[in-house]
């Protein structure tokens, strides 16, 4: 298991580049992050400042410096502009790693999330080592348990009031996928 990078991980797949967001990412972020229909299922509200982006691009590098996970902008080749993020919160001890995300609304349905997930999937059970990959879901959040499911992720069930943010509690469905279920 090697939690310990060193350095950023940087992944391209065919169209995407899935990098370390930086502060001159901060506009690309607040754009992603303004749109109510990308925050409705999120643990974050609503941005209405170019602060709250600088704050989450900041929250991100210190989680990776401080090895307690790696989250990657996710910006298209021609333009390297970011369109949203992906990555893992480590559960060393489980060998395991939470995955999250968000895209925005104007990239949805076009499959890049999938092929953002599938690169940074590959790259936690074969270069880091992970044994599995959990994922929280609003039950009615469709979208994304089409795309967890598609990726080979199994529900676990409802976890009952599990998650709490925007002032209530949550209903959350648990999603896992077993490096075991990986193909070789």
């Amino acid at each position: 298991m090697d939690f310990s990078l060193t350095s950023f991980p940087k992944l391209e797949t065919e169209r995407l580049l899935l990098r370390q967001e930086t502060p001159e990412d901060a506009e690309a972020v607040l754009a992603v992050f303004t749109d109510p229909t990308v925050t409705r299922f999120h643990d974050l509200d609503t941005f209405t400042a170019i602060e709250e982006a600088f704050g989450v691009i900041e929250r991100r590098t210190q989680r990776f410096k401080t090895g307690r996970g790696v989250r990657w902008g996710i910006a298209r080749k021609q333009d390297n502009i970011v369109i949203g993020s992906c990555g893992f919160n480590w559960n060393k001890q489980a060998q395991s790693a939470e995955v999250g995300y968000e895209l925005a609304s104007a990239f949805w349905r076009q499959g890049i999330m999938t092929e953002a997930l599938d690169a940074i999937l590959q790259f936690g059970f074969t270069e880091i080592g992970l044994q599995f990959v959990l994922a929280e879901v609003i039950p009615g959040n469709i979208a994304s348990k089409t795309l967890l499911e598609k990726l080979g992720f199994q529900s676990q069930g409802i976890l009952r009031q599990h998650g709490f943010w925007k002032g209530q509690y949550h209903d959350l469905e648990q999603f896992v996928l077993a490096k075991a279920a990986q193909p070789e």
